[in-house]
């Protein structure tokens, strides 16, 4: 983004101004509104359910998974960032049963993920974080404080 100065100043000829660099990336992680809280929790949950793919099984894990390998300290943190996002979605307005229902998802996972190597399988294959940030996804557009992401419906091809 540019912004031009009548004078010319700021020591360019032209007088352009550009904001400096990470600003605007600043911003974006600063802002607040549904839509921005909900990507960035997307985001958060691809990475820890669904970033890798193993090589040979074709199946995407993410950190959580890489991170439950860890005895308890793993399982904890796992369920720390997953705690985010109900702390997120309750911030978003999101109603008292869907925190709970969010809140089940991810004691399920940690107590899934608590046994040893079995339990990182199951937890793998969960996806709480997904989940939740879908189930999230899901209310904001049914409650109108989001545009929706898919459009209802069957299409018909016009040849």
């Amino acid at each position: 983004m540019a912004f031009r100065e009548p004078n010319g100043v700021f020591g360019k000829p032209d007088g352009v101004f550009r904001e400096p660099a990470g600003t605007a990336q600043m911003r974006r992680l600063t802002d607040t509104s549904p839509e921005a809280s909900l990507l960035r929790l997307e985001q958060l949950a691809h990475l820890m359910d669904s970033a890798f793919v193993v090589p040979g099984l074709n199946r995407r894990v993410g950190l959580d998974a890489v991170i439950g390998l860890v005895p308890i300290v793993g399982d904890i943190a796992g369920m720390a960032i997953a705690s985010y996002i109900v702390y997120e979605a309750r911030r978003l307005g999101a109603p008292r049963w869907l925190v709970w229902r969010m809140m089940a998802n991810v004691a399920l996972d940690g107590a899934v993920g608590a046994v040893p190597l079995a339990g990182d399988l199951l937890d793998a294959a969960f996806k709480a974080n997904r989940r939740n940030v879908t189930l999230l996804r899901r209310h904001l557009e049914r409650k109108g404080g989001l545009r929706p992401s898919e459009i209802e419906g069957t299409a018909t091809r016009l040849d």
